[in-house]
């Protein structure tokens, strides 16, 4: 389901002599600032943040003309986060501007979404040498102040898709682990030799010395590949890199395709691309942050260390346990609820979330999710009955729900049938852990 979403920036984003302004839209205010000063690594910042840009207007799953979706960006203490979907909703990009590659001040926080438009990118494809290049997000004072300037408005098809993706993605990213680091030689060789964007395969790279080798079975350490075109928005970045990083969930030999975060590491800044664990699967649709929609008792813990967060690189769970007087397992899972409004999001870098709060409608995630929906839909009509260690959600047919031995809720209907809890819950199963006195 989309919504049409209104943009207004004051001016066009531009590339100037005097630096580059890039403008913002709607957010904690009207045209925020955030930002004012210099960036130590200019070419490196252009081609990450022409990345994100162009992750934001590709569809890697049946290509068709490019989306004009404009990339979001969060000020924060010692941070410029720069984020995106594609438009099928598959690879989640970010660019993380680090203290060292940034010599000014960060003077607002908050998220919105910021202009890269068509003569901007092609402008920041010139950018080159090592001079340092002043930027500023946001209007400067001069503009903010000139209140009969032209307004640019842009109305755009904004995917429900987005919000869903950020709700998901912080969740599946946090059960990640570094899985291997690629010398900056080695890593270009490697992604250059990758099959192209047609390529629809689903891959595994694997620890090899000073690399990566590529095979079509999982084995212990190896990183998730699927669709290895996707990668391809990284090769810019490519001649800043120190490193690359790549980032997974433990897998076995056997296990299903699974998501993956491959991030570049210039020094200055991060560029990473987490892709879904199918070409054709977009994060919007992988269902690991509906326990936490569907959770009652969490809300109010949720509210609790909402209001504490304060726009910190990383959020310190065990100093928040403190505050609130929670356990470290309790704020944790308080953090995936408000990642599923889009108030956080997950840095596999740092191993920690982070805070944001995205321009668009927060509850949104919840409604807009069929199965989440369909859920509360069966609570409310009493469809729900224990039944011994057992439980049985009536609907078409009696669906019975059980317990795995690893605490997974498995589901007599086609949907699990189908994909055996590697998407989620079905909605009986999440009828059944909405109601608290049903115990299974």
């Amino acid at each position: 389901m989309n919504a049409v979403q209104t943009y207004r920036y004051l001016q066009p984003s531009t590339l100037r002599p005097a630096g580059l302004d890039l403008q913002t839209s709607g957010g904690p205010a009207a045209n925020p600032r955030f930002f004012a000063g210099f960036l130590t690594s200019p070419a490196a910042a252009a081609a990450g943040l022409l990345a994100v840009a162009e992750v934001a207007r590709t569809r890697y799953h049946q290509p068709v003309s490019p989306a004009s979706l404009d990339p979001v960006v969060t000020g924060s203490r010692e941070r410029l986060r720069f984020e995106s979907f594609s438009g099928c909703c598959g690879v989640y990009a970010r660019m993380d501007v680090v203290p060292a590659g940034f010599d000014g001040e960060i003077v607002g926080h908050g998220t919105t979404n910021v202009d890269v438009n068509p003569p901007l990118r092609e402008a920041l494809a010139r950018v080159g040498g090592i001079e340092p290049l002043h930027l500023a997000v946001g209007p400067d004072d001069l503009t903010v102040s000139t209140m009969e300037g032209a307004v640019v408005e842009r109305k755009v098809p904004l995917p429900g898709r987005w919000m869903r993706g950020f709700a998901e993605v912080h969740v599946l990213t946090a059960g990640f682990e570094p899985r291997a680091e690629v010398p900056a030689a080695e890593a270009t060789a490697f992604l250059r030799r990758l099959p192209g964007s047609s390529d629809r395969s689903v891959l595994w790279a694997v620890p090899a010395g000073r690399t990566l080798r590529l095979t079509s079975r999982p084995t212990p350490g190896a990183v998730c590949l699927a669709g290895a075109g996707r990668l391809a928005a990284l090769r810019g970045l490519l001649r800043h890199a120190r490193t690359l990083r790549v980032y997974g969930p433990a897998v076995r030999a056997g296990s299903p395709a699974v998501p993956s975060t491959w991030e570049l590491d210039t020094g200055s800044l991060r560029l990473s691309l987490t892709l879904s664990p199918e070409p054709y699967r977009g994060f919007s649709g992988e269902g690991a942050a509906l326990l936490a929609l569907a959770g009652d008792d969490v809300i109010d813990d949720a509210e609790l260390v909402g209001a504490l967060l304060s726009w910190d690189p990383t959020i310190d769970v065990a100093a928040l346990a403190d505050a609130t007087g929670l356990s470290d397992d309790r704020v944790r899972a308080a953090l995936a609820q408000l990642g599923t409004a889009g108030r956080v999001g997950y840095d596999v870098a740092d191993a920690g979330y982070f805070h944001r709060v995205m321009p668009h409608d927060a509850g949104r995630a919840e409604r807009d999710n069929p199965r989440l929906v369909g859920a509360r839909t069966l609570v409310e009509q009493g469809a729900v009955r224990r039944d011994g260690d057992h439980a049985t959600v009536r609907g078409d047919d009696d669906y019975r729900v059980r317990r795995l031995p690893d605490g997974n809720l498995t589901c007599t209907c086609r949907w699990w049938a189908k994909y055996r809890g590697q998407r989620g819950p079905c909605k009986h199963a999440l009828a059944v852990s909405m109601l608290a006195e049903v115990t299974v």
